[in-house]
């Protein structure tokens, strides 16, 4: 049993990995998680022990059948019971974009006998919505989105459809942690995912009551390291890079003559100090920065309060 202390924390208790029948809403609708044995809130369902579980909305932007996306199923269970909301086919890019003008079709999906979640053709945004307010057997304790195959740091944040689900969780007051690896067309989702896990445990036990929104990046010198390594032992907490990059093009010409153009994604990120989320994963590190969604720049909004702005006079 693992001793955690916080705000609203009461406890980790270890148990089996098992399946959670489905279950029906007021809406009759069938709802099924996956069940772990980690038991932290105060309220909600609870387990022989008295001890609430968490309940967990787990999404992406890479697709629900993302290898990314079962990893972190799988090791989300050793926190609480997952609920698995994603996009129908991948998002990635598509920012905080939301689904109004067409309706969002969903399908149930199934791993064999197994019911694995709900796929919405819609953004990563518009699952999280259909999570909260449709699909989860109740409010969510917690959202994770992830594990997206590719880093989201520096001013990719801000076109991130991964981070735009974590943002979404946080707009509906819960605690959200978006995950994202280092590229590698082999790379090993499921160390990452138990690193990810190892450290949204400690976010939960270390965290204030007011809900958050967290940024989780894991280069793969992270994986490859041997245990004991500096990186493997140290998370570094450190700030979104804003320097400017990525914003050359390459100009090519199709087979009727038409010109088009392909992100190359180039320059790269300058190095710079104070260090940032950028510099620090280069050097091998995993980075953890947490986020906000208020856009307003306050020291400048006070300046402006007094300038005394006003409209002209309408005939």
């Amino acid at each position: 049993m693992l001793a955690v202390t916080g705000a609203f924390a009461s406890r980790w208790l270890d148990g089996r990995m098992r399946h959670a029948r489905p279950r029906k809403r007021r809406e009759g609708r069938e709802h099924a998680v996956r069940k772990g044995g980690a038991c932290w809130l105060l309220h909600g369902r609870r387990n022989t022990s008295g001890l609430a579980i968490v309940l967990i909305l787990l999404t992406n932007d890479d697709g629900i059948y993302a290898p990314g996306l079962a990893a972190m199923e799988r090791a989300l269970v050793s926190l609480g019971d997952v609920c698995v909301v994603a996009p129908a086919t991948e998002q990635s890019g598509v920012g905080h974009s939301i689904t109004f003008l067409s309706p969002l079709v969903v399908q149930e999906v199934f791993e064999g006998n197994r019911f694995r979640g709900w796929a919405v053709e819609g953004s990563p945004a518009d699952c999280v919505k259909l999570g909260v307010a449709e699909f989860c057997p109740r409010r969510p304790d917690l959202v994770v989105s992830g594990i997206n195959g590719g880093l989201n740091a520096g001013i990719n944040v801000l076109y991130s459809g991964t981070v735009a689900a974590a943002i979404e969780g946080a707009f509906f007051e819960i605690t959200s942690v978006a995950v994202s690896l280092e590229y590698d067309p082999h790379a090993d989702f499921d160390r990452a995912a138990r690193i990810a896990c190892h450290v949204i445990r400690q976010l939960l036990a270390r965290k204030g009551p007011a809900p958050q929104l967290y940024n989780l990046n894991i280069p793969l010198a992270a994986l490859a390291a041997v245990p004991g390594a500096e990186t493997r032992r140290r998370v570094r907490v450190v700030p979104m890079g804003v320097a400017r990059y990525g914003e050359a093009f390459e100009r090519r010409v199709d087979p009727r003559g038409r010109r088009y153009y392909w992100a190359t994604n180039e320059p790269p990120p300058p190095a710079g100090e104070p260090e940032t989320d950028l510099s620090a994963l280069a050097k091998g590190w995993v980075t953890l920065t947490p986020l906000d969604f208020d856009l307003t720049k306050r020291a400048v909004l006070a300046e402006m309060e007094d300038w005394g702005l006003d409209l002209p006079e309408l005939s």
